[in-house]
Protein backbone atom coordinates (compact mmCIF):
# COMPACT_ATOMS: atom_id res chain seq x y z
CA UNK A 1 0.00 0.00 0.00
CA UNK A 2 0.79 3.52 -1.18
CA UNK A 3 1.10 6.57 1.11
CA UNK A 4 -2.22 8.46 1.20
CA UNK A 5 -2.27 11.07 -0.91
CA UNK A 6 -3.32 14.89 0.42
CA UNK A 7 -6.81 15.64 -0.15
CA UNK A 8 -6.53 18.75 -3.08
CA UNK A 9 -7.71 22.06 -2.16
CA UNK A 10 -10.72 22.44 -4.71
CA UNK A 11 -11.06 26.39 -5.98
CA UNK A 12 -14.99 25.82 -6.36
CA UNK A 13 -15.02 25.29 -2.71
CA UNK A 14 -12.81 28.40 -1.86
CA UNK A 15 -15.19 30.71 -3.97
CA UNK A 16 -18.40 29.46 -2.57
CA UNK A 17 -17.06 30.16 0.84
CA UNK A 18 -15.96 34.00 -0.38
CA UNK A 19 -19.30 34.02 -2.00
CA UNK A 20 -21.02 33.45 1.12
CA UNK A 21 -19.07 35.76 3.39
CA UNK A 22 -19.88 38.49 0.43
CA UNK A 23 -23.74 37.72 1.06
CA UNK A 24 -23.67 37.70 4.73
CA UNK A 25 -21.63 41.62 4.52
CA UNK A 26 -23.67 42.55 2.00
CA UNK A 27 -27.02 41.70 4.22
CA UNK A 28 -25.52 43.23 7.24
CA UNK A 29 -24.59 46.90 5.59
CA UNK A 30 -28.40 46.63 4.09
CA UNK A 31 -29.48 46.11 7.47
CA UNK A 32 -26.87 48.38 9.36
CA UNK A 33 -26.01 51.20 7.09
CA UNK A 34 -28.88 53.05 6.89
CA UNK A 35 -29.01 53.07 10.88
CA UNK A 36 -25.16 54.38 11.01
CA UNK A 37 -26.05 56.93 7.77
CA UNK A 38 -28.96 58.42 9.92
CA UNK A 39 -27.58 58.74 13.38
CA UNK A 40 -24.28 60.26 11.67
CA UNK A 41 -26.98 62.73 9.87
CA UNK A 42 -28.18 63.63 13.10
CA UNK A 43 -25.41 63.90 15.66
CA UNK A 44 -22.76 65.56 13.08
CA UNK A 45 -25.70 67.39 10.95
CA UNK A 46 -24.72 66.35 7.88
CA UNK A 47 -27.01 66.22 4.72
CA UNK A 48 -29.71 67.45 7.02
CA UNK A 49 -32.21 68.85 4.44
CA UNK A 50 -33.20 72.92 4.52
CA UNK A 51 -36.42 72.93 2.89
CA UNK A 52 -39.70 72.21 5.05
CA UNK A 53 -43.31 71.63 4.60
CA UNK A 54 -44.75 73.51 7.16
CA UNK A 55 -45.17 77.34 7.83
CA UNK A 56 -44.85 78.54 11.76
CA UNK A 57 -42.30 77.57 14.35
CA UNK A 58 -42.10 74.04 14.97
CA UNK A 59 -42.03 73.01 18.65
CA UNK A 60 -40.01 70.32 18.36
CA UNK A 61 -38.63 70.16 22.79
CA UNK A 62 -41.83 68.13 24.11
CA UNK A 63 -43.25 71.27 25.42
CA UNK A 64 -46.92 70.62 26.70
CA UNK A 65 -49.78 73.26 27.16
CA UNK A 66 -49.17 72.87 30.62
CA UNK A 67 -46.02 74.09 30.29
CA UNK A 68 -46.98 77.46 28.71
CA UNK A 69 -49.60 77.93 31.62
CA UNK A 70 -52.71 76.59 30.10
CA UNK A 71 -54.47 73.55 32.41
CA UNK A 72 -56.91 71.74 29.96
CA UNK A 73 -58.34 68.27 28.91
CA UNK A 74 -58.74 68.18 25.18
CA UNK A 75 -58.81 65.03 23.72
CA UNK A 76 -58.54 66.29 19.75
CA UNK A 77 -56.33 68.69 18.07
CA UNK A 78 -56.72 72.10 19.32
CA UNK A 79 -55.87 75.75 17.56
CA UNK A 80 -55.26 77.27 20.86
CA UNK A 81 -55.01 81.06 21.23
CA UNK A 82 -53.04 82.49 23.90
CA UNK A 83 -53.48 86.37 24.98
CA UNK A 84 -50.70 87.36 27.51
CA UNK A 85 -52.30 90.91 27.52
CA UNK A 86 -56.35 91.71 27.02
CA UNK A 87 -57.92 90.50 24.07
CA UNK A 88 -56.75 93.29 21.39
CA UNK A 89 -57.63 93.30 17.38
CA UNK A 90 -54.54 90.26 16.64
CA UNK A 91 -56.17 88.75 19.56
CA UNK A 92 -59.91 88.97 17.90
CA UNK A 93 -58.52 87.83 14.75
CA UNK A 94 -56.56 84.83 15.84
CA UNK A 95 -59.55 83.86 17.22
CA UNK A 96 -61.85 84.37 14.00
CA UNK A 97 -58.91 82.76 12.42
CA UNK A 98 -59.57 79.38 14.55
CA UNK A 99 -62.70 79.14 14.01
CA UNK A 100 -62.84 79.88 10.24
CA UNK A 101 -59.61 76.95 10.14
CA UNK A 102 -61.25 74.84 12.19
CA UNK A 103 -64.09 75.01 9.98
CA UNK A 104 -62.30 74.52 6.38
CA UNK A 105 -61.09 70.90 7.27
CA UNK A 106 -64.21 70.23 6.47
CA UNK A 107 -65.11 66.45 6.98
CA UNK A 108 -62.04 66.30 9.64
CA UNK A 109 -63.42 69.26 11.88
CA UNK A 110 -65.08 67.06 14.30
CA UNK A 111 -61.16 65.89 14.90
CA UNK A 112 -60.45 69.52 16.25
CA UNK A 113 -61.53 72.38 18.55
CA UNK A 114 -60.50 75.88 19.20
CA UNK A 115 -59.76 77.44 22.24
CA UNK A 116 -59.17 81.08 23.73
CA UNK A 117 -56.51 81.49 26.47
CA UNK A 118 -56.75 84.78 28.52
CA UNK A 119 -54.52 85.94 31.24
CA UNK A 120 -56.95 88.92 31.87
CA UNK A 121 -61.06 89.28 31.93
CA UNK A 122 -62.70 89.80 28.46
CA UNK A 123 -64.27 93.00 27.77
CA UNK A 124 -67.87 92.69 28.08
CA UNK A 125 -69.10 93.15 24.78
CA UNK A 126 -66.64 90.64 23.46
CA UNK A 127 -67.75 87.91 26.07
CA UNK A 128 -71.71 88.41 24.76
CA UNK A 129 -70.21 88.10 21.22
CA UNK A 130 -68.00 84.95 21.55
CA UNK A 131 -71.09 83.56 23.89
CA UNK A 132 -73.21 84.17 20.78
CA UNK A 133 -70.99 83.84 17.56
CA UNK A 134 -68.40 81.30 18.75
CA UNK A 135 -70.79 78.52 21.37
CA UNK A 136 -67.88 75.85 20.73
CA UNK A 137 -64.97 78.19 21.63
CA UNK A 138 -63.09 76.72 24.76
CA UNK A 139 -61.78 79.43 27.35
CA UNK A 140 -59.28 78.69 29.43
CA UNK A 141 -57.31 81.15 31.96
CA UNK A 142 -53.77 81.36 31.15
CA UNK A 143 -51.02 81.72 34.13
CA UNK A 144 -48.85 84.94 32.88
CA UNK A 145 -45.92 83.13 35.61
CA UNK A 146 -45.70 80.04 33.56
CA UNK A 147 -46.24 81.62 30.21
CA UNK A 148 -43.58 84.36 30.43
CA UNK A 149 -40.96 81.39 31.50
CA UNK A 150 -41.74 79.58 27.84
CA UNK A 151 -42.58 82.36 25.60
CA UNK A 152 -40.50 85.59 24.98
CA UNK A 153 -42.99 86.74 22.22
CA UNK A 154 -45.64 89.58 23.00
CA UNK A 155 -48.52 89.41 22.02
CA UNK A 156 -51.69 86.88 20.74
CA UNK A 157 -50.28 83.78 19.24
CA UNK A 158 -51.98 80.89 17.42
CA UNK A 159 -51.23 77.13 18.64
CA UNK A 160 -51.39 73.72 17.31
CA UNK A 161 -51.56 71.32 19.96
CA UNK A 162 -51.89 67.47 19.71
CA UNK A 163 -54.50 65.49 21.41
CA UNK A 164 -52.03 64.63 23.90
CA UNK A 165 -51.25 68.09 24.88
CA UNK A 166 -47.66 68.71 23.20
CA UNK A 167 -47.35 72.24 21.41
CA UNK A 168 -46.75 71.60 17.40
CA UNK A 169 -46.60 74.47 16.06
CA UNK A 170 -47.13 78.42 16.45
CA UNK A 171 -47.99 80.98 14.74
CA UNK A 172 -47.67 85.18 15.75
CA UNK A 173 -50.71 87.40 14.96
CA UNK A 174 -50.10 87.93 11.66
CA UNK A 175 -50.30 84.79 10.02
CA UNK A 176 -51.72 84.11 7.11
CA UNK A 177 -54.83 81.38 7.51
CA UNK A 178 -54.31 79.27 4.83
CA UNK A 179 -50.64 78.23 5.67
CA UNK A 180 -52.58 77.05 8.80
CA UNK A 181 -54.74 75.07 7.34
CA UNK A 182 -52.71 73.20 5.42
CA UNK A 183 -49.99 72.74 8.15
CA UNK A 184 -53.05 71.29 10.25
CA UNK A 185 -54.59 69.18 7.06
CA UNK A 186 -51.17 67.90 6.76
CA UNK A 187 -50.80 66.86 10.21
CA UNK A 188 -54.44 65.20 10.59
CA UNK A 189 -53.28 63.14 6.94
CA UNK A 190 -50.28 61.96 9.47
CA UNK A 191 -52.11 61.31 12.33
CA UNK A 192 -53.91 58.47 13.60
CA UNK A 193 -54.54 60.56 17.50
CA UNK A 194 -57.53 62.26 17.85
Amino acid sequence: MGAAIPPLDIPERRTSRGRGRLQLFLIVSLVLGPMILATSMYKLQFWVPEGRSFHGEMIGNGQMRADIGIDAKEQRWQLLVSAPAACDQDCRQLVYLARQIQIGLGRDASRASHALATAQPLAADYQALLGQEYPQLQRYSLDLQRYGRQVSEPGPQLWIVDPHGNLVLRYDGQVNGKQVLNDLRHLLKLSNIG
